[in-house]
């Protein structure tokens, strides 16, 4: 039995479009920890064409066959599954190098006789797809050299696509900026703004549970829900990425991104079909539907924090300022909270509490629906004290799945009641298939599917409601940083914030 394979089960999927992948920033660490081991999965899951080929750009000053040699030794410590030496030959083979530097045009004109070259050989029909691995300053000069070498035309069935990494801006004027800049160049159909978590199991499977399931839709608003968290927590630091966070802070790097994803695959109206323009119409209308904040509003609905010295898993670990590539005075925030209003008919007095950080206590990514509690007036003769809201928990990572808790009565002649769960995990059900997070957002990019990637319109609505909290926090620096030990949930006002209200933050165990 052949160890490559590219025939899809008659069920699943069939195998991406023949095309070229063109890393930039091809010797970064994206390439290694996730590209790389993402198209070995998606060859191991039969989603590879066999008329595929991998050409990286980076600034090394090396050739292809060291560049192979690299990333050879570099896909044992980063694969997500043991490798099959069949496979990876076969892949390692099709990755080509072409060095240089981005902003002149000599590694452009390097590339075209490389591209052609591939195309020859590996029969990929002319279709390009571009991967902007490198630090945002760059993406607007790649895509003007890329357009100057005539790289971005597409003519005679031939495609070509650039995927753009995060932030995609810093704020509502470079964003708006950005976009237009690359859309002089670029269709918007060629644009593929990549956000990652919109890769995993189970922020997919959002949309599926809340549409398909008829149990759940007619309860999904404000008359049958109290209140919505979503918790994106990490134990680890900055680690090595000092400099870019620096700049960036947690509000730049989670919110206007991740969060915000979340919050509108939660939020968004069923879309008509799903196709990609219909779902990415109901989200950039829930996301205009986020109300504004004025000044008063994100002084008593914003939180930020900034994690000192403490302990995590009971080790000792340093603070923020002491960090490499940090600023002993700096007022980055590593964390932050939110209380967010939706100014909608669905949505109406339902707040939505958002909060993410650093040095956590638990790594965790999660969405909590907490239902409004049933009546008490027929337990008021009877044992039991209060009655417990429902709560639908959906678990994005690590251990991705869905549990619903309610009550039961607790066997015994007396009427008491207790909690209980239904629990769903995805690997107990369908099988722990190894990922980076990368697979389905490359494979969809190959196919011209653009439902997971974000538009124009979705980005600077995202940060015309965050730009207003940025401008605040820089008239206003924090004068209490650091202000909450590693390995706690954030500083005091994050509780206060939601416990004003009569809520509570969802211990994550």
């Amino acid at each position: 039995m052949a160890l490559v394979t590219h025939a899809s089960t008659e069920s699943g999927p069939p195998p991406a479009v023949p095309c070229i992948l063109v890393v930039f920033g091809a010797t970064g660490d994206l390439t290694k920890r996730k590209l790389i081991p993402a198209l070995y999965n998606l060859l191991k899951g039969g989603l590879l064409p066999k008329e595929f080929a991998v050409i990286g750009l980076g600034t090394t000053d090396i050739d292809t066959d060291e560049f192979r040699r690299r990333i050879s030794t570099e896909i044992s410590a980063f694969a997500t599954a043991p490798l099959e030496p069949e496979a990876w030959n076969w892949l390692a083979e099709r990755i080509y190098y072409v060095p240089g530097d981005f902003t002149t045009s000599a590694p452009y004109e390097r590339l075209q006789p490389v591209l052609a070259e591939a195309d020859r050989k590996h029969g990929t029909q002319g279709n390009y797809l571009f991967y902007l691995a490198t630090i945002p300053k760059l993406f607007c000069k790649i895509v003007e050299l890329l357009g100057a070498a005539n790289l971005t035309q597409q003519e005679n069935g031939r495609w070509r696509r650039v995927i753009v990494e995060k932030p995609f801006g810093s704020d509502l004027n470079s964003a708006r900026a950005l976009n237009r800049d690359i859309r002089k160049i670029l269709d918007e159909n060629q644009i593929y703004r990549i956000d990652h978590y919109l890769g995993k199991e189970t922020v997919q499977n959002l949309l599926v549970f809340r549409f398909s399931n008829g149990i759940f839709e007619p309860i999904w608003n404000r008359r049958y829900i109290d209140h919505v968290q979503i918790t994106v927590a990490e134990t680890v630091g900055v680690e090595e990425r000092g400099r870019y966070y620096e700049e960036a802070g947690a509000l730049r790097d989670m919110v206007a991104n991740h969060i915000f994803q979340l919050i509108a695959l939660t939020a968004m109206e069923p879309p008509g079909s799903f196709d990609a323009d219909a779902v990415r119409d109901e989200k950039v209308k829930l996301l205009r539907a986020i109300q504004p904040m004025t000044p008063e509003d994100i002084l008593s609905r914003s939180i930020r924090g900034q994690y000192g010295a403490g302990l995590i898993d009971g080790q000792s670990v340093r603070g923020y300022r002491l960090e490499p590539k940090v600023s002993e005075n700096s007022s980055t925030e590593t964390f932050i909270a939110l209380k967010v209003a939706i100014d909608n008919w669905r949505w109406a007095e339902v707040p939505f509490y958002i909060r993410t950080g650093k040095r956590m206590p638990r790594h965790a990514t999660e969405i909590t629906v907490q239902f409004k509690r049933a009546p008490f007036q027929l337990f008021r003769r009877t044992e039991v004290d209060r009655l417990h809201s429902n709560q639908l928990v959906i678990r994005i990572q690590p251990d991705e799945g869905i549990s619903l808790e309610f009550g039961a009565k607790i066997p015994g002649s007396s009427l008491r009641i207790g909690t209980v769960a239904m629990d769903f995990e995805y690997t107990k059900y369908f099988g722990n298939k190894p990922s980076t997070g990368y697979e389905t957002m490359l494979y969809e990019a190959m196919q011209g599917d653009l439902t997971l990637f974000n538009r124009f319109d979705g980005v600077e609505t995202s940060w015309a409601m965050l730009t207003p909290i940025l401008d605040l926090w820089k008239a206003l620096p924090p004068r209490s940083f650091p202000n909450y030990p590693a390995g706690t949930w954030g500083p005091p006002e994050s509780q206060a914030l939601i416990e004003r209200d009569g809520r509570h933050w969802r211990i994550i165990k």
